[in-house]
């Protein structure tokens, strides 16, 4: 158990344009449920690529982006950026990432209790395959190891492992290494229970009964062929509250 936090937590989110809504509300759906601090920051490629931190470069065949560094497609313009967060905290404090396609259901607070300083990271350790080829707006679905650890983070960014994560390495190292947590040991990596990362159609309420955070990995609500998925109703809620 950690002690109460007394300065604002730093909440980066996962920006794409494509989905900017998602991120609007996962952000108004963080601060409507914490009790603690938090300091919401959109991780917007364009802002990053300016401040002179990020400069990956793609290319693009038949509306599939290919990271030029190992010619693998990715989906999300924060596939890459998202491994920036130890080195824009300045290596120190707490700070959580997240992607923009997840809704809190819960308060942030408690996952702060669990932030235990012996590990670099802690994560969801699911061990996600998924059957179908396509995701969301027509993306394809990649299958590697560790899949989905990194798409919610809670980074101990005083742990001395994080400085391997250099700016340099986050826009040399194939996704692989990135996504595979390939700057830490095995041990260094701590377990989070599924509530934390509930993948939406992967997991089940016989799993997690009351999901913390639920992750549409596969398509969420705002398109028009997931508005039916499991906690939409929820979703267009707190959509709808934001916009009042």
């Amino acid at each position: 158990m950690r002690e109460t936090m007394k300065q604002a937590v730093p909440i980066y989110i996962g920006f794409d344009e494509r989905e900017a809504e998602a991120a609007n509300v996962c952000k108004h759906s963080l601060l409507r449920h914490t009790s603690i601090p938090v300091l919401p920051i959109m991780l917007k490629e364009s802002v990053l690529r300016e401040i002179g931190l990020y400069d990956r470069t793609f290319y693009e065949e038949k509306g599939v982006r290919y990271d030029t560094r190992d010619s693998k497609p990715f989906s999300t313009d924060f596939a890459f950026s998202r491994f920036l967060v130890p080195a824009h905290s300045l290596y120190s404090g707490w700070s959580v990432f997240m992607d923009c396609d997840m809704m809190f259901r819960g308060d942030i607070a408690e996952l702060l209790k669990i932030a235990d300083p012996k590990y670099a990271v802690q994560v969801v350790k699911h061990n996600y395959q998924p059957t179908e080829t396509v995701k969301m707006d027509g993306q394809k679905q990649q299958v590697y190891p560790r899949k989905n650890w990194s798409s919610f983070m809670l980074f101990n960014n005083d742990h001395p492992s994080n400085r391997n994560l250099t700016v340099n390495a986050v826009n040399i190292e194939n996704g692989r290494w990135l996504h595979g947590f390939g700057w830490l040991k095995d041990e260094e990596i701590g377990e989070l229970s599924a509530e934390w990362n509930y993948l939406v159609g992967w997991h089940s309420r016989k799993d997690v009964s009351e999901p913390m955070v639920c992750h549409w990995t596969s398509g969420g609500p705002w398109f028009d062929e997931y508005r039916n998925v499991e906690f939409a109703n929820e979703w267009f809620a707190e959509r709808d509250l934001m916009n009042k």
